[in-house]
C-alpha cells in the first residue's frame, strides 16, 4: 500500500516568483477554476506597507512595522482589499508602495506578524496562494508547489500595461531597472529569500498566454491529487 502523502488535509496550491511573472492573475483564474479560496500575500504586504506610510512609520524601524502589522485591519471582498475600512484596492498596486513593501520584507520581525494572517486563510475546500515564500516558508506541505517567472522584459511589458491600464504613468527604462532591483534584492534577502521551493514546478510564462499558464497549473494539480489516491 502507497503511504499517505503527509500534507494537510485541505490542499493548498503555492505559486510563488518575482514580481509581474503573472502569478497574481494565475492564482486569481486557478481559484476560481477550482472553487478554491484566494491568497494575494502581496497584497497583504502592500498594505502594511500603505499603512506604514499612513501612519508614519519608518521602512526601517522593524519593531514598530510588526507593531503596525498586528493592529491593522484588512478585509478582502470581491477582489478588492480594505485597509481601516476603506477600499485602497488601487493605491496598493502604485509602484511606490510595491517598491515600500519589498523593502519592508526584509525585516524578519514583519514578516513575522503576516504568517498568521496568511496561514488564517487556508480553509475549505482549499487555498490557492501567491507569493514570493509560499511554498518555502508558509506552507510548505502544499500539495502542489509552482514558481512562475518570465523573463525581466516580459515582466516589464506586462507591469507597463497594467500601469498604464489603470491610469499611473510608466516608463518601461525605469520600469526594467526597479524589475532587476527588486529581483536582486528580494533573491538576496536574509528573510525567506524569492527562490523555488526544492520540489516546485517551474513554469517560464514568457512565451504562454495567461490561459495556457492556468492550464498547466490545474493539470499539475489534478495529476498529483490522482497520483496521491494511488
Amino acid at each position: 500500500m502507497k503511504p499517505t502523502r503527509p500534507f494537510h488535509q485541505t490542499p493548498v496550491i503555492a505559486i510563488d516568483g518575482p514580481t509581474a511573472s503573472g502569478k497574481g492573475t494565475v492564482a486569481a483564474l486557478v481559484a476560481a477554476q477550482l472553487g478554491f479560496h484566494l491568497l494575494d500575500s502581496g497584497a497583504l504586504y502592500r498594505l502594511a506597507a500603505l499603512a506604514s506610510v499612513r501612519y508614519g512609520v519608518a521602512p526601517d524601524d522593524d519593531q514598530a512595522l510588526a507593531a503596525l502589522v498586528n493592529d491593522l485591519h484588512i478585509t478582502f471582498w470581491e477582489g478588492c482589499a480594505e485597509l481601516d475600512g476603506v477600499d485602497v484596492s488601487s493605491e496598493i498596486r502604485a509602484e511606490e508602495v510595491g517598491n515600500r513593501a519589498s523593502a519592508i520584507a526584509v525585516h524578519q520581525t514583519v514578516r513575522a506578524a503576516l504568517v498568521a494572517r496568511q496561514r488564517a486563510f487556508r480553509k475549505e475546500p482549499g487555498l490557492v496562494a501567491d507569493g514570493r515564500d509560499m511554498g518555502t516558508v508558509i506552507f510548505p506541505d502544499a500539495v502542489l508547489k509552482v514558481f512562475l517567472t518570465a523573463s525581466v522584459e516580459a515582466r516589464a511589458a506586462r507591469r507597463h500595461k497594467q500601469l498604464i491600464q489603470k491610469g499611473f504613468s510608466a516608463n518601461m527604462d525605469d520600469l526594467l531597472r526597479d524589475l532587476r532591483e527588486r529581483d536582486e534584492r528580494d533573491s538576496n534577502r536574509a528573510a525567506a529569500p524569492l527562490k523555488p521551493a526544492a520540489d516546485a514546478k517551474l513554469l517560464d510564462t514568457s512565451a504562454l498566454s495567461i490561459d495556457q499558464a492556468v492550464d498547466q497549473v490545474v493539470n499539475w494539480y489534478r495529476e498529483r491529487i490522482e497520483s496521491n489516491k494511488q
